[in-house]
């Protein structure tokens, strides 16, 4: 059972994270951290709610063309059978903790990287190795099946730091990229899971509207300092809280 103030809260997320191309499955785990639900309820749930935002998202970004799809078919082509690995694999809540915690931290430094983000030639995409993005995609497909996330909070970062791709177009490719990674890592927790909470398809509908009103705004009416601030600070206490408590 998700208690309605962390529904509100997946919102909130959902409204935040799509306006920036994520679909915010960082920010429901870290809720769900703090509210001290079970591992084995977490991370099929932040999936099941990450393919119903970025769906919305993808389809936002896809329509302004923001997608590269052919620097996306690389990186779906490993990171989906590797995503599925990661779903299947059932990690004990001594080493799943503690991984969820370095992540969120990690999705925490990421958004404060994002301040100084310079929004000039936000849309361009450079050529890129199909074998570097063969290999990225693996990696990050099985990181986002293991720990429930849709992989968007590692490859944006990567695409930015590695300067293959501006923000705009770093946001449409992770937006895909978190569709087909979240599909696959739920399927196959699907065939290891006994249960979902029981108002799960209320809470879908919840993070639907958010994704939707979300990724319409966009980030300049939506990505503010001070909601970042807040969203990053909410990681952090996630991911201590996970590591050490």
């Amino acid at each position: 059972m998700i208690e309605p103030i962390i529904i509100v809260a997946f919102f909130v997320i959902a409204l935040l994270y799509s306006s920036v191309g994520h679909a915010g499955a960082s920010g429901y785990l870290a809720v769900m951290a703090i509210a001290g639900m079970l591992p084995s309820e977490m991370r099929p749930t932040a999936l099941a709610l990450n393919i119903l935002v970025s769906s919305v998202v993808t389809f936002r970004f896809a329509k302004a063309n923001l997608i590269r799809w052919n620097k996306l078919f690389p990186l779906i082509i490993t990171s989906i059978p590797f995503a599925f690995i990661g779903g299947t694999i059932k990690i004990p809540d001594n080493i799943y903790k503690p991984l969820l915690g370095m992540v969120l931290i990690f999705a925490s430094i990421r958004l404060f990287m994002t301040f100084k983000q310079n929004k000039v030639a936000s849309d361009f995409v450079k050529e890129t190795s199909i074998y570097f993005l063969l290999i990225l995609g693996a990696i990050l497909g099985l990181l986002s099946g293991l720990t429930g996330t849709g992989g968007g909070i590692f490859l944006t970062p990567l695409l930015l730091f590695l300067n293959i791709a501006g923000p705009r177009m770093a946001g449409g490719l992770s937006a895909a990229f978190i569709l087909f990674n979240s599909t696959s890592g739920l399927l196959g927790q699907l065939a290891t899971i006994e249960n979902l909470p029981q108002n799960l398809y209320f809470a879908l509908l919840v993070v639907g509207i958010g994704g939707f009103i979300g990724s319409g705004f966009g980030t300049k009416k939506l990505g503010s300092s001070t909601l970042k601030i807040l969203l990053a600070i909410v990681l952090v206490i996630a991911g201590v809280k996970l590591l050490f408590l």
